[in-house]
């Protein structure tokens, strides 16, 4: 089994092992604020990055991992396709349907425009009605 605990990972600082710290590792700053000094930061960042080194180092991937999670994201993305080209045939269908009725709804006479009469109107040009 893969133990990772702290009493098994082998870089854990025994009781008799002094301490590096040292007032003149603190900046002002750090005392007035009551931070860490700076080499204790820096000696848990250093453990904790070995400890995760050694917990990752003993994961290992399921054997068909990526096909399983490819052959996911290849139906997601087939679903979300599929949805997309209903979704634009619905919108065409719709704008086309209401585009039919809007021009159904038109009156059937003609209009004052298009009324024929008079060739004068048809070119523009102002019609004489004083005789």
């Amino acid at each position: 089994m893969n133990d990772t605990s702290p009493d098994r990972t082998g870089n854990q600082p025994t009781e008799e092992e002094p301490s590096r710290l040292h007032a003149t590792d603190r900046t002002p700053a750090e005392t007035e604020a009551g931070q860490q000094p700076r080499a204790d930061r820096d000696r848990t960042e250093q453990e904790l990055r070995a400890a995760l080194e050694l917990l990752a180092g003993g994961v290992r991937a399921a054997p068909d991992a990526y096909r399983t999670a490819r052959g996911d994201w290849v139906r997601r993305e087939r679903r979300r396709r599929l949805v997309l080209a209903i979704l634009v045939a619905v919108v065409f269908t719709l704008a086309t349907l209401i585009g039919l009725w809007v021009l159904n709804q038109a009156p059937s006479d003609p209009g004052v425009i298009f009324s024929g009469t008079g060739h004068a109107s048809a070119h523009g040009l102002p019609v004489d009605t004083s005789g």
